[in-house]
């Protein structure tokens, strides 16, 4: 095994693209050996832990009445400090820029006056990017906070060429994709799970997000809609969010309710993903597509938009298809022409299986290991 590292994860505590793959990603490292330290508001949906070489340490942000926002990054960066100084960490790595990058960098400037160098290493995730970190209020410190981190990651060359354009940055960004651990989509004999959703002669459409608008949750509905009325098929939604009011209300205005099923937070997706037979994603802004891919990982292949990274992960054609944001009709075509008989189903499954497994951990881990020794091999003499 290589040489241990001791390394700081910040990351917010949701179920959201970029706390799951900092969780992920922290967990694997630490299953070789590394020891892995989080930092985040409360624990991060996915972390474990009880697993060994992993510690939590929790921002706690005090609720004094003189703020009406409370100072979230200055209690970050302290508690930041305070941890790399006591466990001696090589390194810290933040997830999403805002205001992470920001506090990581006040970390690395108060360590400094110590005699202490801390590499910083900012990984953007999207609307980091292209919602949040572009308003006016942020773009300045957000560019300031990325150009001065020592290694920069993004997850797919669309958020990378995003990120050049919105912003002057002076740092080269690495591209360093999303991952999946395909062992945790084995398939299985027993799909109990399929014969509670659908009869075995319905197919099976699936949508996974957090319901909220960039999601677009209503194209989902209506090209449900569409595709029930050709073949028997169900809709399976998995998620909490503000448009789920949205969402009934159109599927009561199809009549579909005894077609639509939702889950809301399921625990098991992977139980989920495999019993489905096509995954809609018609997302009108996606950095990389993570919720694709876990679908792709369970051999599901995946109708999406063309919106930012997915096509990069859903190649069209191959693991399903691509379409232009909005187009329900397009989508609708698309899904029957994967799900009209068993043999074309199964060749877009095989070939969605195929793509996921490029994206395997395996092969995504060796390059953030890479970058990290850099940075550490790279620090200031004490």
């Amino acid at each position: 095994m290589s040489t241990i590292m001791k390394i700081g994860i910040v990351c917010y505590p949701t179920f959201g693209g970029s706390g799951i793959v900092a969780t992920e990603l922290g967990m694997d490292l630490a299953e070789q050996g590394h020891h892995i330290h989080f930092f985040s508001t409360s624990l991060p949906a996915r972390l474990d832990n009880k697993l060994p070489n992993i510690f939590f340490h929790r921002v706690a942000v005090e609720n004094y009445p003189l703020f009406q926002y409370q100072p979230y990054a200055l209690a970050l960066s302290t508690i930041l400090g305070e941890v790399a100084e006591r466990y001696q960490l090589d390194l810290v790595h933040v997830h999403y820029a805002i205001p992470h990058a920001y506090a990581a960098y006040f970390t690395k400037m108060m360590l400094r006056e110590k005699g202490i160098d801390l590499p910083v290493i900012t990984t953007l995730h999207g609307t980091d990017i292209t919602l949040v970190g572009k308003h006016p209020v942020y773009k300045s410190a957000v560019e300031f906070s990325i150009n001065q981190s020592d290694y920069v990651t993004s997850v797919s060359e669309s958020l990378k060429r995003d990120t050049l354009n919105i912003f002057d940055i002076k740092k080269d960004i690495i591209v360093v994709p999303n991952f999946i651990d395909n062992e945790q989509y084995l398939p299985e004999d027993n799909l109990c799970c399929r014969e509670n959703f659908a009869s075995p002669n319905e197919r099976i459409v699936l949508h996974v997000s957090n319901l909220r608008k960039v999601k677009r949750i209503e194209d989902v509905i209506a090209t449900f809609n569409l595709i029930q009325k050709e073949i028997p098929a169900r809709l399976i939604i998995c998620g909490e969010g503000p448009e789920w009011e949205v969402a009934e209300q159109l599927i009561e205005e199809f009549g579909i309710e005894d077609k639509v099923k939702s889950l809301g937070m399921v625990n098991d997706l992977h139980a989920v993903l495999r019993a489905a037979d096509l995954f809609l994603l018609p997302s009108e802004q996606e950095s990389f597509g993570l919720a694709a891919l876990e679908a792709m990982a369970a051999s599901v292949p995946v109708v999406s938009s063309d919106a930012g990274g997915l096509v990069e992960v859903n190649i069209d054609g191959v693991t399903g298809f691509t379409c232009p944001i909005g187009d329900v009709e397009m989508m609708a075509k698309k899904s029957l022409e994967i799900l009209k008989d068993d043999a074309t189903l199964n060749a877009f499954k095989e070939r969605a299986k195929a793509q996921a497994i490029a994206f395997d951990k395996k092969n995504i881990l060796p390059q953030y290991e890479k970058i990290y020794a850099e940075a550490i091999q790279n620090k200031l003499p004490s």
